[in-house]
């Protein structure tokens, strides 16, 4: 098996060396080489190609699905950032705020067809694989409606936060390991034990995100520190907080809610974070996912040796900055 970092290093140079736009128009691709160009983890690419690899070397047919997963996931970012009216993206100017609005709606558009596209090099099990990508896409959809729906609603529960999560972020995780277990021709038992380790591995990694979204270094985060709580997201800190405060701190919420005063609402609310026991509360969450996504993989019928690099890179996505 190859470790996580020499399987990004490799998807890395298929994805910037071939050309996947047409030059023109140049305001339509121009924005799309920018994204990609900007790097980024390529977390949900390198799973799909580890999950390929448990099975044997992998195929041709997992780069097409890898390239596919990533150019879904950045149209996904796009339009997120446009609708999170978000200034920065990996540390630099967000596509809507360097290229204008249009430019990020159809640059996120034609990405969406091309990761189509590169699905279309797919040929085992390709009904299966595509069953899984369409469905994965409408819930990512769904995931994003109830995130934006949530910004409106005052009632909304850590059970509807969860489901919510689980659409827009873990379920991308957990489908890119079910398709390169599906392109591998995995036995059906294992694809759904690597899609459970992905979803739950995802809900876990999205619950630290919410953390360090309020408490993480913003020089490390690259991107707007608090941005979560200046958009009144309903993260798990926010639910937390609302259940476990005070009347006063209640009323305290309720007017921050109405605030657009970052300098005062940004540290205001991580104190009542603290003060409610929000902020422990999101950790003994995220360690509770990661125990069911290390279980998941530890019931994969395979080899330990196997399984050590995916047991290896959950452990550093779980580990960062807390």
């Amino acid at each position: 098996m190859q470790s996580f970092r020499n399987i990004v290093q490799q998807f890395e140079q298929k994805i910037l060396s071939r050309d996947l736009f047409p030059k023109e128009p140049a305001n339509l691709y121009e924005p799309c080489r920018y994204l990609l160009s900007l790097g980024g983890k390529r977390i949900r690419p390198a799973v799909c190609l580890m999950a390929n690899e448990l099975f044997g070397p992998i195929k041709e047919e997992a780069w097409h699905a890898a390239v596919a997963i990533e150019l879904f996931h950045n149209f996904t970012l796009i339009h997120d950032d446009i609708m999170d009216k978000a200034p920065l993206r990996r540390g630099f100017a967000t596509i809507h705020a360097k290229y204008g609005l249009t430019a990020g709606i159809l640059g996120g558009d034609a990405m969406s067809i091309y990761a189509y596209q590169s699905l279309a090099g797919i040929e085992t099990n390709f009904k299966a694989v595509l069953e899984v990508f369409n469905t994965t896409a409408i819930q990512v959809c769904e995931g994003q409606q109830l995130d934006m729906d949530f910004e409106a609603r005052n009632d909304v529960s850590i059970e509807e936060y969860i489901n919510m999560i689980s659409l827009k972020t873990s379920v991308l995780l957990a489908a890119s390991m079910k398709i390169g277990a599906l392109i591998a021709d995995a036995p059906a038992a294992e694809c759904e034990r690597l899609y459970a380790f992905g979803k739950n591995l995802g809900i876990a990694f999205q619950l630290q995100d919410d953390f360090l979204d309020a408490f993480g270094k913003s020089n490390k985060l690259g991107k707007q520190k608090g941005g979560d709580i200046m958009a009144n997201k309903k993260t798990f800190l926010h639910l937390q907080a609302v259940a476990a405060s005070s009347k006063a701190q209640k009323t305290e919420i309720a007017h921050w809610l109405d605030s657009e005063e970052a300098d005062q609402k940004v540290p205001a609310m991580l104190r009542i974070f603290e003060e409610t026991g929000a902020d422990q509360k999101c950790r003994t969450a995220v360690a509770h996912y990661s125990d069911l996504a290390f279980e998941n993989l530890a019931e994969i019928e395979l080899p330990q040796s196997k399984k050590e690099d995916l047991h290896q890179l959950a452990g550093e996505l779980l580990h960062r900055e807390m």
